[in-house]
C-alpha cells in the first residue's frame, strides 16, 4: 500500500515502448504513440490525485529527429490533438504546464498549441506538468555552461561564484526540484540523455511494462517500490 504521507514530490518518467506495443499488435507506429498519449493522460490524473507536485515526462528527445519524417510528423500531430482536446480539463484541474527543451524549433502548429497551453495554465497552482520536448540533457548542460561563461567574460559573474545552485539556475528545470523518482518503462535500463544533472540522487525504477500498458496501478507499484527504499544522498 502507498503511504500517502510519503509521496515523491517530483516524479520523472521515460515513456518508452510505444512502437514495440504497436508492433506486437500488428499496428502502425502512430497507433502506439496514440496509445501512449492516452496512458500519459491517466498518469497525469493519478499524479494530481496522489499529491505529486511535479511530473516530468520525456516526450520527444533531440535524438528522436532521426526517426522517419512520417513518424515525427505524426507524433507532433498527435501532440496538437492532445493539447487541444485536454487543455480545458488540465486547466479545470489546476494543472500548470511547462515545456523543457527547445520547443520553438518544433513545427509551427505544435508550437502554437504548446504556447496556448502555457498561457492558459500559467497561473495554476496544482500539479506542475513538465513536458520534455526537443530535449537533450547534454545540450542543456552545455547551454548552461556557455551561459555562465558568457557572464564571466562580460564581467557580470565571478568564476568563484559558480556553484551547483547557480548552474542549476541556467537549466531548463530552473525552479523545479530534482526528481525524487525516475521511472523508465519497456525494460530498458538507461537514462537516454534525460535529466542527467538533475537525477544525481534520484531513485530509479525500471519496469518491463510497455508505456501504453503503464496503468495508474503500475504507477502506484513504482511509487510503492520507491517508498520501500531508504534514501541516503551519499551518506551512510
Amino acid at each position: 500500500m502507498i503511504d500517502v504521507e510519503r509521496i515523491p514530490a517530483h516524479v520523472a518518467i521515460v515513456m518508452d515502448g510505444n512502437r514495440r506495443w504497436a508492433g506486437k499488435r500488428g499496428l502502425p507506429k502512430l497507433a502506439g504513440h496514440n496509445a501512449g498519449i492516452l496512458a500519459m493522460k491517466e498518469i497525469v490524473k493519478r499524479s494530481s490525485t496522489l499529491g505529486v507536485k511535479h511530473l516530468t515526462v520525456y516526450a520527444f528527445s533531440t535524438e528522436n529527429w532521426k526517426r522517419s519524417a512520417d513518424e515525427v510528423s505524426g507524433i507532433f500531430k498527435l501532440l496538437i490533438i492532445y493539447v487541444d482536446r485536454e487543455l480545458a480539463e488540465l486547466h479545470t484541474n489546476n494543472v500548470k504546464v511547462r515545456v523543457l527543451g527547445e520547443y520553438r524549433d518544433l513545427p509551427a502548429g505544435a508550437v502554437r498549441s504548446l504556447e496556448k497551453s502555457l498561457k492558459a495554465t500559467k497561473n495554476n497552482t496544482g500539479l506542475r506538468f513538465n513536458i520534455a520536448l526537443n530535449y537533450g540533457s547534454r545540450a542543456e548542460i552545455l547551454a548552461a555552461a556557455r551561459s555562465l561563461a558568457a557572464d564571466v567574460r562580460n564581467g557580470s559573474l565571478k568564476v568563484s561564484d559558480i556553484d551547483e545552485s547557480s548552474f542549476s539556475d541556467r537549466l531548463y528545470t530552473r525552479g523545479i526540484p530534482d526528481p525524487d523518482l525516475v521511472i523508465r518503462t519497456s525494460g530498458e535500463n538507461r537514462l537516454s540523455n534525460y535529466l542527467l544533472w538533475q537525477s544525481a540522487y534520484s531513485e530509479f525504477v525500471f519496469t518491463d511494462v510497455l508505456w501504453p500498458d503503464f496503468s495508474p496501478g503500475e504507477y502506484e507499484k513504482a511509487i510503492e517500490e520507491y517508498q520501500n527504499r531508504k534514501r541516503r544522498f551519499g551518506g551512510r
